[in-house]
């Protein structure tokens, strides 16, 4: 799934510009969006930007209010946890108003974000949203464990498969009772150099006997205490080939993706490559 961001303040046209997105990609594939709310609104209220978002051709929209709640349902949901229930089903995702996410964000009015620069604006119309659109499916697609489970589900070989064996590694809270508590890692990669090694690793355990596909997704940026990093998803022939792989998948990115990370607690701050074990 793609995902864009759209920050800005109130009179920059954030709400505008993802209606003209919308009608745009629902061309390619299925669209959802997500609004950040100041206050609790009736659901459907005409002229609300949620209602915009619908009219506009959106699939489904959630709107979260800063307490986390989604207004629909009155259930606790954060954006992260909204991002990955959509994951396995929609080909896009456009959020609104969440300056302090880190997501690739088109920022208007020259208002401060925590992702990174896709496009810079006065406010909405001055985006080519032809551009724009171009740039949207360059983007690094947003992964959850729930996707790739959807993607080898489809594999033309999943009628030959008995087991799917997966991993997920978290941002752990504390390494032992006593250490400093972690905030948050930053997660840096060498652009293209990652994606090559983590594609020649697939590769070589998908050569392996009764191995259909391989899945593997390390996020960067920003990781929050206790959220998801990495993703490994095998689908097999039988749970110990499964197993094995998934335990060999995870060994090897580990050991041979480039990936450095930077580890901040609530008394230091360092690059974990740098510090001696």
């Amino acid at each position: 799934m793609q995902v864009l961001a759209v920050a800005g303040p109130s009179d920059s046209g954030k709400t505008t510009l993802v209606e003209r997105l919308v009608e745009r990609l629902r061309e390619h594939g299925r669209v959802a969006t997500v609004k950040h709310l100041r206050t609790d609104p009736a659901v459907d209220t005409e002229g609300k930007d949620t209602a915009r978002h619908r009219a506009a051709g959106a699939d489904v929209t959630y709107g979260i209010t800063d307490d986390a709640g989604w207004f629909a349902t009155g259930r606790e949901l954060t954006l992260a946890e909204t991002l990955d229930d959509l994951a396995p089903e929609y080909d896009y995702a456009l959020v609104e108003g969440y300056s302090s996410v880190d997501l690739p964000t088109v920022a208007l009015g020259g208002r401060d974000h925590a992702g990174e620069t896709v496009v810079s604006a006065p406010e909405a119309d001055a985006v080519d949203v032809d551009s724009l659109v171009e740039r949207v499916e360059d983007l690094e697609p947003y992964e959850s464990l729930g996707s790739l489970v959807a993607e080898v589900e489809r594999s033309p070989d999943a009628r030959y498969a008995g087991a799917i064996a997966t991993f997920t590694g978290r941002v752990r809270r504390q390494e032992d009772a006593g250490d400093p508590p972690t905030e948050y890692l930053e997660f840096e990669k060498y652009e293209g150099v990652a994606a090559e090694r983590m594609a020649d690793i697939r590769d070589d355990l998908e050569d392996r006997e009764g191995v259909h596909e391989v899945r593997m997704h390390h996020r960067t940026g920003v990781v929050e205490s206790g959220e998801d990093i990495v993703f490994v998803v095998v689908l097999a022939g039988h749970r110990r080939e499964a197993f094995r792989t998934v335990e060999d998948g995870i060994d090897r990115l580990k050991d041979e993706v480039p990936l450095f990370k930077k580890e901040v607690t609530v008394e230091e701050e360092f690059w974990r490559h740098e510090r001696p074990e």
